[in-house]
């Protein structure tokens, strides 16, 4: 039987749960990937145990995800967490090393989408096109950012959108300012 306790939020084993089916592992696959029980992880992701630290850590190189898209739970009050993403409490996504810093606006990843909040750094790009098992539909808030998707050269600006399909695709910024998209992606892939 779950035990529901009003004063923890019940989001990070859901986000763990989408994180983990999204990326086509099973419970015993992660789990062996961990080095820790099927049960235990199975616990996690109803929020029956409440991982540490360095299972955490473990948890998001498993996935492929920064341990600080584990972490952003905690900062909304009990009452938000679920419903609500402060400005200043949105959780940071990827390693930005390519100049894209990205940010999720969902409050989890339990939905059959998520919304992040990208920016893209000026003379910066995507180093190796990729494809994603998604959909996606971007929307470009400020400056002006180059798109190949499917083989096929775009440039977007303020007030324009873009969509992709399971394609390959890449971006650049060669521009002097950065550019600010809002993305939704379907199904969750952070």
């Amino acid at each position: 039987m779950e035990h529901s306790d009003p004063t923890r939020p019940n989001t990070l084993g859901a986000d763990l749960r989408a994180l983990r089916k999204a990326r086509g592992r099973t419970l015993s696959d992660l789990s062996e990937a961990l080095g820790r029980s099927v049960g235990w992880l199975s616990q996690v992701e109803r929020n029956l145990s409440e991982p540490s630290i360095s299972d955490l850590r473990q948890i998001g190189e498993a996935l492929g995800v920064p341990m600080s898209l584990l972490f952003g739970h905690s900062n909304a009050p009990v009452e938000e967490q679920g419903y609500v993403v402060r400005a200043g409490s949105r959780r940071p996504m990827g390693s930005g090393e390519e100049g894209l810093i990205e940010e999720l606006l969902s409050p989890d990843l339990t939905d059959d989408f998520e919304v992040v909040h990208s920016t893209f750094r000026p003379q910066s790009r995507m180093q190796t096109p990729a494809k994603r098992p998604t959909q996606e539909v971007g929307y470009i808030i400020s400056g002006t950012l180059d798109l190949t998707i499917g083989g096929r050269k775009f440039t977007v600006r303020a007030g324009d959108s873009f969509r992709f399909r399971n394609e390959l695709y890449t971006w650049s910024n060669p521009y002097d300012e950065p550019v600010v998209a809002i993305w939704v992606i379907a199904p969750p892939v952070y």
